[in-house]
């Protein structure tokens, strides 16, 4: 028996940790570890409950609006003016949110996790006039492989010109990745930590230049995901079919559903979403979403054991660092009483289960390409293909929304801060369900609690001592050389964590 800790895990946002228990080469337990706690909770307590999508924006800088706009459907439900928001600002919202999810996930595909599966320095053989391409075949001549290296050595299996190609991606991503932000700035001001999503509605007000803009923006990103992105997955998934075999996890999935479709319904967990509400699991039935079984447990977390099992609208924050058993500062998020992983894989699923007629096709398609079947899904590769069929999804829909913009009509609504009013904001971050609890006392934050969607993926321990959903995809998993666990940081990858949100 040995033990493998990796510390801190590269290629991610914030400070996470590792730890195995590795038994005759297959891992017989795994703790995840988020080491660096922050506080936003607190300190949004006291203040103007309208600083509130500003501050819970500083929870990450990779995904600022999707916290934004959380943080905004709180406040529209605290203000009792959720299902009044004007329809040019529930779109816009879309637009500004679904254009930072779809770059994002192409972020997340080649820059972050790609490198698992593509050997860089192959492209020193590299024989041709492609600028990007040699570029980096003279950064390896020189040894600077920064940011390539360091890394852990995999088993790199795709095609030489297939594995070049995918280094030209690389450099391609960034543009495309600029274009992104570009567009979410358009109508929220800047990014990140961006000023144009407000309780009430937005601040922009559409033009038909803006519009035009915009949509040339997107038909390159749709492009770049239609004809680079998809095929990259694929041609990746299809040289490691093991990997849709492995990392598999609690197969228990949820989704908040995101980019409202109506806004006459108050209860977010009703109304009318692209991405479905609800729950499924291993046989892709779905099940309807009862945000009062969502609770956090803290047994195992570096918090004070009184908040633990609570819901979230009554959660506390009390670091109790050093506390004994625990070992990390995420929560342990469970609904039901039971370990749900949530993300592209979740809301995919979840749409898919509802019967989408999109989605479905979607899913069907990419799974025939693979000939997987659906069970595919539940593993490291199926992860990468939901977040590329995700991009797909939203990005696709970014062009139908924008055309539904009316220019000269409102874009906010007037609201008066009551002196007391809860409210909960509800959406999908690039990693998953994202929910916001607010309560306000004599017109202030008396409360502000969010649970993050890495929160729920790389949770401890529960306080019945349930691993959360990467422990338990890490579990059972052959690793061929502890010094060299290439295998564990693929799975820990493809949850795309991020500890900065999962803390906060």
């Amino acid at each position: 028996m040995s033990k493998i800790v990796i510390e801190p895990v590269t290629r991610i946002e914030g400070h996470l940790k590792i730890e195995t228990v590795v038994e005759g080469g297959v891992v017989k337990e795994a703790r995840s570890s988020g080491n660096l706690f922050r506080g936003l909770e607190l300190i949004l307590r006291g203040r103007d409950p309208r600083d509130a999508q500003i501050i819970a924006q500083r929870i990450c800088g990779v995904c600022p609006q999707s916290h934004g706009v959380a943080a905004a459907l709180s406040l529209d439900s605290a203000l009792g003016i959720s299902d009044k928001i004007p329809n040019n600002a529930r779109i816009i919202r879309n637009l500004i949110q679904g254009a930072h999810v779809a770059q994002d996930h192409v972020l997340h595909f080649y820059h972050l996790a790609a490198l698992d599966y593509v050997d860089v320095t192959d492209v020193a053989k590299y024989e041709g006039k492609d600028s990007a391409l040699n570029s980096v075949k003279d950064f390896i001549a020189r040894g600077e492989l920064g940011p390539f290296v360091p890394r852990y050595e995999g088993d790199y299996r795709l095609p030489p010109e297939v594995n070049q190609q995918a280094v030209a991606h690389y450099i391609d991503a960034l543009e495309i990745r600029r274009l992104g932000h570009e567009m979410v700035s358009m109508f929220s001001g800047k990014i990140p930590h961006s000023v144009g999503i407000v309780p009430g509605g937005v601040t922009a007000t559409p033009t038909v230049d803006m519009i035009t803009s915009f949509l040339w923006k997107l038909r390159r990103l749709q492009d770049f995901i239609n004809n680079v992105y998809i095929p990259d997955v694929l041609a990746v998934a299809s040289a490691y079919p093991d990997y849709c075999e492995i990392g598999v996890g609690c197969r228990n999935l949820l989704s908040y559903g995101a980019y409202d479709l109506e806004g006459d319904k108050p209860d977010y967990t009703v109304r009318k979403r692209l991405f479905s509400q609800g729950v499924t699991s291993a046989d892709l039935k779905p099940g309807k979403l009862d945000i009062s079984k969502v609770t956090e447990s803290v047994k195992h977390s570096w918090y004070e054991g009184s908040s633990s099992g609570k819901h979230p609208a009554q959660g506390e924050t009390k670091p109790e660092y050093g506390k004994d058993g625990a070992y990390s500062w995420v929560k342990a998020p469970r609904y039901d009483g039971k370990v749900y992983e949530v993300g592209p894989l979740a809301r995919v699923a979840v749409t898919y289960a509802y019967g989408d007629p999109t989605m479905k096709k979607l899913v069907d398609w990419a799974l025939a390409e693979l000939k997987a079947p659906p069970s595919a899904l539940f593993s490291v590769m199926g992860r990468h293909l939901a977040r590329a069929l995700s991009a797909k999804f939203i990005a696709d829909n970014l062009e139908k929304w924008l055309l539904e913009l009316k220019p000269g009509e409102p874009t906010f609504i007037e609201y008066t801060i009551p002196e007391e009013g809860t409210g909960a904001g509800l959406t999908e971050g690039s990693r998953g369900a994202l929910g916001h609890w607010i309560e306000i006392k004599n017109c202030k934050i008396a409360n502000y609690q969010c649970v993050v969607p890495t929160t729920w993926n790389a949770s401890p321990r529960d306080d019945n001592g349930n691993p959360g959903p990467m422990e338990q995809a890490i579990t059972g998993t052959k690793v061929k050389d502890k010094n060299n666990p290439f295998e564990i940081v693929r799975i820990v990858r493809s949850f795309d964590p991020c500890l900065a949100c999962a803390i906060h």
